[in-house]
């Protein structure tokens, strides 16, 4: 009963196939994973404490290196491969047979390491690691068939189910005093969750394929392989590195701060998983000025967040962290402004390198990543000795820009790509006033407690919305009528103010 009324939501939710509709419910999803990770994790800080959590985010980047080889880059291919619309079952089935033989070789693989292993081995994490590995191949295997055909609304719905079924194992299994093992046990469950989903709403059947089928993911995944690699060293080689040259608190410190700046990623991010089985159909169709206003568009709707939240981190940064995660996680703050100043850079890289992937284009993708994951590596093992996690940030931060600056240039070859200047300019201006606003607020009245530092955040939030729809009621209007279309209650009386 509750599947079936699980099914007919999920139905209703696919009925809206607008791109705009489509990134408010992927954005809603974000921000409820979001806001319930971050209060699952200001928990884990106050009663574990640094080092404990430094020890999951190194399990977490072991993950992610094994589970890469699981993968070898043919989800991302079958992914466009089933957007193109032609023989979507015999992709399906070929890369289902492809990621089982994978599988074997990342459990191979693994076996011949663990005597190298020593961090996880002799903290009795080697079997978790087994299970994540095993049950995140059912998670994204049933992931890409259902991303594949275009259904955001279920696709964000499972993954919705599958982090709070995490955190509800997560957050009982360290109260019940189990540590970093309920930590770890919760992870695992939730990848279980979301592939049992997933799987209930493939429309896609095992059929016989050919050799030109695997040949076809082969040619395309080759790439998303060497290009996920890349994009593995940015979210890992600090983890790992920080871990090796200093110790596990510093990585839960580092972390903690990083996980602070994730909140100026929704839009992008929302953006992304819609934008790219559809610039994957326009490519096929050869619409690009579609695909050039979409990616403008993005582009404003991703810097309308990140640009306020950098801002307003930069100001506020130590109370964040100090009544959000606890006194030991101040020592990030330094690490939190460098942070801040790369998600926006964040905004131009994942976009510009999601549209090449979309485009058939992983090779040009590979060259700017491959390039940006070298130097982050050298100024990792080059600053981190010396300047500590603050070194780390600015490695990570440098070395994405880069990654950003490569990927536009390859990108304008096929796309004329640009920002839209008004709306842009509106925002980082209506982000300065909110800025001094805070500034102002903060000197006369500091956030001496957590109530005092919400009603600050509270407040610069309402000024960087009012400034912002004064100086461009054009965006107001986007967002009321996105909304609208969406269903959501708005305000009539705000019209007379901002139309």
């Amino acid at each position: 009963m509750i599947v079936n009324r699980l099914s007919g939501y999920f139905s209703r939710i696919l009925t809206t196939r607008a791109i705009g509709d489509q990134s408010v419910i992927s954005l809603i999803t974000m921000i409820a994973v979001t806001l319930t990770g971050y209060m699952a994790t200001f928990y884990f800080a106050h009663t574990q404490g640094p080092a404990i959590l430094g020890g999951y985010f190194l399990f977490m980047a072991y993950y992610g290196i094994f589970d890469l080889v699981a993968d070898g880059g043919f989800g991302g291919a079958v992914v466009k491969r089933i957007s193109e619309g032609l023989e979507k079952n015999e992709f399906f089935s070929a890369f289902l047979a492809l990621r089982l033989a994978l599988l074997a070789i990342a459990f191979a693989v693994l076996f011949l390491a663990r005597p190298y292993l020593v961090d996880i081995s002799s903290a009795g994490l080697f079997i978790p690691l087994i299970l994540a590995i095993l049950t995140g191949s059912l998670y994204s295997g049933m992931y890409a068939g259902v991303y594949g055909q275009g259904k955001i609304g279920i696709t964000k719905a499972g993954e919705l189910l599958s982090f709070f079924g995490r955190i509800v194992i997560q957050v009982g299994g360290v109260y019940l005093g189990y540590g970093l093992g309920g930590l770890l046990g919760g992870f695992i469950v939730g990848l279980l969750v979301g592939g049992i989903i997933f799987s209930r709403f493939i429309n896609l059947t095992l059929v016989s394929f050919s050799a030109r089928h695997i040949k076809s993911l082969l040619s395309f995944s080759f790439w998303i392989f060497l290009t996920a690699g890349g994009n593995l060293v940015f979210s890992i080689s600090d983890v790992i590195l920080i871990g090796y040259f200093l110790t596990n608190a510093d990585v839960g410190i580092y972390r903690a701060a990083l996980q602070l700046t994730s909140v100026a990623t929704f839009t992008t991010i929302a953006l992304q998983s819609v934008l790219y089985p559809q610039i994957s159909r326009w490519s096929v169709e050869g619409d690009i000025s579609r695909i050039q206003a979409s990616l403008s568009r993005a582009f404003t709707y991703s810097l309308f967040l990140s640009v306020p939240v950098a801002v307003g981190g930069w100001i506020l940064g130590y109370p964040l962290l100090f009544y959000l995660y606890g006194a030991d996680f101040t020592a990030g703050n330094g690490s939190l402004s460098i942070l801040l100043a790369m998600q926006i850079i964040n905004v131009f890289m994942y976009l510009e390198i999601m549209s090449l992937n979309a485009m058939n284009r992983p090779h040009d993708s590979f060259r700017a990543t491959t390039v940006a994951a070298i130097l982050n590596i050298v100024l990792n093992i080059g600053l981190i000795p010396v300047l500590g996690i603050i070194g780390a940030a600015i490695a990570t931060a440098f070395s994405m820009a880069v990654n950003a600056l490569i990927s536009f240039f390859l990108l304008r070859r096929i796309v004329p790509v640009g920002i839209e200047r008004k709306p842009v300019g509106s925002i980082i201006l209506s982000a300065g006033i909110m800025g001094v606003g805070i500034a102002i607020l903060q000197f006369l009245l500091p956030a001496t407690n957590a109530g005092m530092l919400v009603a600050i955040v509270a407040v610069g939030t309402g000024i960087y919305t009012v400034a912002l729809f004064s100086l461009d009621p054009d965006i107001y209007r986007e967002i009321r009528d996105l909304v609208r279309s969406f269903g959501g209650p708005w305000p009539h009386w705000l019209d007379r103010y901002f139309t």
